[in-house]
């Protein structure tokens, strides 16, 4: 782990050239990235213990190994993750995290319901305490978001490295993640077949997903089935679906041959998601 960290710190100084603009972006990033592969060497125990033997079955009826429907996890090692990734914000914009994070030791948030809501979002007019935490500071909300999303990574790659290569022969055919159940932002195209992975963001885990069918909405029409590029460089394009007007990002490093780092890449590719946002996709 410690050698794809120094690779993906290198890949991020590559960025930081290549896009200036980013720059800020890609320093909270770095700074994510050691911080989680510190807390990565602290997970010793199992924080979502998975039944073996109902994986068959799961991975048959196209149910991830972890079930956030309910959260009754003990996230003790994820929330101290978590107010260490607040301390990230805190030093950029003091003040708009702080209360957050003082909330959390107090017990007037409750961790746990951050998750519960970061996989079962409520409607605007039902959204709790929860909610309005992130609602606080509109600067940091997006920061915070991601931070609830990393929070979980270091205990859920536990899970990726033990069970991550029955799950790849387990034929899984979902366009969202097996591991956790949360959709995909990113994608690689990989081999001399052009197969398509999906990246879970959430968990780290990659798996194979057929090129002419949306993750999203399982549209496997060609006709509504399309994906845009940028002239200066046909290494990044974004997939898009006419029938669920949803899009991915998909990275084809191919031809150079490199090693694609999809943490990395999500956020060096925002201007993407930008021009799917602006062309109508969600």
């Amino acid at each position: 782990m410690a050698t794809m960290l120094k690779d993906s710190l290198r890949t991020i100084q590559v960025h930081k050239t290549l896009s200036p603009h980013y720059t800020e972006l890609l320093e909270v990033l770095e700074e994510i990235l050691i911080l989680r592969e510190e807390h990565r060497r602290r997970v010793k125990r199992a924080v979502f213990p998975v039944e073996e033997k109902l994986i068959a079955a799961k991975m048959a009826g196209g149910l991830p190994l972890v079930d956030f429907s309910t959260v009754d996890f003990d996230l003790r090692e994820p929330q101290e993750y978590f107010l260490a990734l607040l301390e990230i914000a805190e030093r950029r914009s003091p003040g708009e995290t702080g209360e957050m994070a003082r909330k959390i030791r107090e017990g007037e948030i409750r961790f746990n319901d951050l998750i519960y809501e970061s996989f079962n979002p409520l409607p605007l007019e039902e959204t709790g305490t929860a909610q309005e935490a992130l609602e606080e500071g509109e600067q940091s909300l997006d920061l915070v978001e991601l931070f609830i999303e990393e929070s979980l990574r270091p205990s859920l790659e536990k899970v990726v490295e033990r069970y991550g290569d029955v799950i790849g022969k387990s034929g899984w055919s979902e366009g969202y993640c097996p591991v956790c159940g949360r959709e995909p932002k990113i994608g690689e195209i990989r081999d001399e077949e052009g197969s398509r992975f999906l990246f879970c963001n959430q968990c780290g885990f990659e798996w194979s997903y057929r090129r002419i069918k949306c993750p999203f909405c399982g549209n496997e029409e060609q006709q509504t089935l399309a994906y845009f590029t940028i002239e200066e460089d046909d290494r990044y394009r974004v997939d898009v679906c006419n029938e669920c007007k949803r899009y991915i990002k998909i990275i084809d490093f191919r031809k150079s041959k490199q090693k694609a780092d999809l943490d990395v890449e999500d956020i060096a590719t925002l201007h993407l998601d930008m021009m799917a946002n602006d062309e109508g996709y969600d």
